[in-house]
């Protein structure tokens, strides 16, 4: 394990990690005894549960131009139930869950430093409202949630349940932009955007994970097959109509920057922008659909049979 990794988990946690294979029941507290995926894949992170502290009761900034983020600062968008909210990338890097809400309905959005991946759930399932928070044990490389309730696992890039009583539960996902705080601002004039003032003592000027993005090397072990691309290209990716398809941001920088594509029977369209370096996908209808932007090896860990999109067959 390099040094670094040691650095990130001194920052996060103050004491120093390591990837500690399953070797029993109980990895950081949790029964993997019914796991449905390899619980000897799931490892320890470094930090213990609750090592990294998910935000329980976010406050929000109603007024943008009072932030301190710059324009290209990146952020993750949701739009739901007519409500507009900003996450900034420089607080999930240290938080990776914020138990929100919007309306009278609970989300949940959540980070994964490691993958890049930026999701966000209807946290109402059967009935109950959950909450969750950081397991510090991960799956592929990916964070794996827990739910305060029964104490399950939940595999973030699945949004699934795989340990406990939530054990095959999927998650509803609800989309999430990934882009500049510029750019969803501009589409989103009344959005609130998440304060720096958070309850906890961080320094969120400072990433953690600096460097990380551009280096081809994983900290921790995945299943993963170059196929031509960098393992930390950036990926708009699916799973739709039961195939999933990755669009990376080296590919569509070379062609339109709307691709109208096909996914299964399914019509959709993907939006580039390259000064925000974000994408969008949208249906036959122009509703915005659940895609996920992540590290391209994250993506490819755990939809190995993934379709990707090549700009010079789309466009022959």
């Amino acid at each position: 394990m390099r040094y670094t990794t040691f650095v990130i988990m001194l920052i996060l946690t103050g004491v120093a990690g390591y990837a500690e294979p399953y070797g029993g029941q109980l990895l950081n507290g949790f029964d993997l005894s019914n796991s449905i995926i390899p619980s000897k894949e799931i490892i320890r992170g470094g930090p213990p549960k609750d090592g990294i502290p998910a935000i329980d009761k976010p406050n929000f900034l109603l007024h943008p131009e009072k932030t301190r983020l710059r324009d290209n600062h990146q952020v993750l968008g949701v739009f739901y139930n007519g409500i507009a909210k900003a996450y900034p990338i420089s607080i999930m890097n240290w938080h990776e869950i914020v138990n929100d809400s919007y309306g009278a309905d609970p989300v949940v959005i959540t980070f994964c430093p490691l993958c890049g991946s930026g999701m966000a759930f209807k946290a109402n399932v059967k009935g109950i409202s959950l909450r969750f928070g950081v397991s510090g044990l991960l799956y592929n490389s990916d964070v794996l949630l827990y739910d305060r309730k029964s104490n399950s696992l939940w595999s973030q890039i699945l949004g699934q349940g795989v340990t406990g009583e939530y054990k095959g539960t999927i998650l509803q996902q609800v989309p999430v932009e990934h882009t500049t705080w510029q750019q969803w601002r501009d589409h989103y004039p009344d959005t609130q955007i998440l304060s720096f003032s958070t309850g906890f003592s961080r320094n969120y000027q400072q990433n953690p994970y600096e460097g990380y993005s551009a280096n081809p090397e994983t900290y921790f072990p995945v299943k993963f097959k170059a196929r031509g691309l960098h393992p930390k290209e950036m990926v708009l990716a699916i799973n739709l109509d039961g195939k999933s398809k990755a669009y990376p941001f080296v590919e569509l920088a070379k062609g339109e920057t709307v691709v109208e594509d096909r996914i299964g029977d399914i019509e959709v369209s993907v939006s580039y922008f390259p000064e925000h370096n974000s994408a969008i996908m949208t249906n036959k209808q122009g509703g915005k659909l659940p895609a996920i932007t992540l590290f391209w090896f994250a993506w490819a860990a755990f939809h190995p049979d993934t379709s990707i999109y090549r700009a010079e067959s789309h466009y022959q």
